[in-house]
């Protein structure tokens, strides 16, 4: 584990920051039932659901994965942002890192239209450098370009200095694949097997157990 406080922090979006599970299980399930196929349940939500919607609906839909897409989308606008909820901890944690003036940055895979309308909504645009979602760069994540397109201006380029912190396996093979360091931040513990192939450096439970480690490093 890197032992240099970071120059750049790069955080995943959905269920690091926000509690966004309502409104995926919500959309998916409309979206489900449109196009013919049995609902999931939330924990089907939470296992299947990681990858941007543009590679994650051919696997589900085949060829009808545009149709699906159109009823994604309509249904999930009605709903995401009367259901969109920060994380505990996680305004105080930004708030907190913004005025230490340490640099911050969001790559996601939701589309990116959306990704910053919820920031502006919960009033957080200004704490990140770039709000990078799906579409956004030519690949989604984890392949390293919205990465790179995050960094894009700051002088900082991706390596070990550029921690990545999010909450899933996407993330860390996106931090793998940039060189970044990879954080898993959330409140429970990895299943078995589930971050075998792309491992975190560090884990941590909850925005103040991150910020106190920041904090310890030089």
């Amino acid at each position: 584990m890197s032992q240099s406080r970071p120059s750049f922090l790069i955080f995943d979006w959905d269920n690091t920051l926000i509690d966004s599970w309502a409104c995926l299980h919500e959309a998916i399930n409309i979206t489900l039932d449109a196009m013919g196929q049995a609902p999931w349940s939330m924990d089907e939500v939470r296992t299947r659901i990681a990858l941007s919607l543009r590679d994650h609906f051919p696997i589900l839909f085949g060829d009808r994965w545009e149709e699906a897409s159109e009823v994604f989308y309509a249904a999930f606008k009605q709903v995401h942002l009367l259901h969109l909820k920060p994380l505990d901890g996680v305004e105080e944690m930004l708030s907190e890192l913004n005025g230490r003036g340490l640099l911050m940055g969001v790559v996601s895979n939701k589309t990116g239209a959306y990704l910053r309308e919820e920031a502006d909504h919960l009033g957080w645009s200004g704490y990140f450098h770039r709000l990078v979602g799906a579409t956004d760069a030519a690949r989604d994540k984890p392949a390293p370009d919205p990465v790179h397109l995050a960094l894009d201006g700051s002088g900082i380029e991706a390596g070990r200095n550029v921690w990545f912190i999010g909450d899933a396996p996407v993330d860390m093979e996106c931090a793998r694949v940039t060189g970044c360091v990879p954080i898993l931040l959330r409140s429970f513990p990895p299943k078995a097997g589930e971050f075998s192939t792309h491992p975190p450096e560090a884990a941590f439970k909850k925005p103040e157990d991150l910020l106190i480690y920041l904090e310890s490093l030089s």
